[in-house]
């Protein structure tokens, strides 16, 4: 489970004296603790990882934006840390797929489920967050998928 290894890693980070990786591996912590509590009043998620995966990936994309507000700001000092915390966040995420491999899962959705326009492309979104949200960067997607349906 990811939530393991990344137990794992703070206490590997805490043994090598890493304070970067600690503090980020402690907010990784930290939200997915927020997540569990928001879940609570809910439905039991069917899987974990899954769970941990969607806040791993929104910390991701929240640190880019932040990248990119820094830089433009002239504060790469900023955008430096954010950038190591994005690398120590990546380390628990699952290999994603390549850009080929992502058009290739939507020709194949595509052809599964008739889809032949724009009016299709809920649908198409839909089975391939089902499917691939785990592996998947779903704004890269979107524009792959607005392509392909064009």
């Amino acid at each position: 489970m990811i939530r393991d290894d990344i137990k794992a890693a703070q206490v590997a980070a805490m043994k090598a004296g890493d304070k970067e990786s600690r503090a980020a591996i402690s907010l990784i912590q930290a939200a997915i603790k927020n997540r569990d509590i928001e879940l609570r009043t809910g439905t039991t998620p069917a899987d974990d990882d899954m769970v941990v995966i969607e806040v791993l990936q929104k910390m991701v994309k929240q640190r880019r934006e932040s990248i990119a507000m820094y830089e433009q700001g002239g504060r790469q000092e900023l955008a430096d840390a954010e950038k190591a915390e994005v690398a120590v966040i990546e380390r628990f995420l699952p290999q994603t797929l390549t850009e080929d491999e992502t058009k290739a899962a939507i020709e194949a959705i595509k052809a599964e489920i008739g889809a032949s326009g724009m009016k299709d492309m809920g649908r198409v979104m839909a089975e391939l967050k089902a499917r691939h949200a785990a592996v998947l960067d779903m704004s890269k997607a979107s524009g792959l998928v607005k392509a392909s349906l064009a």
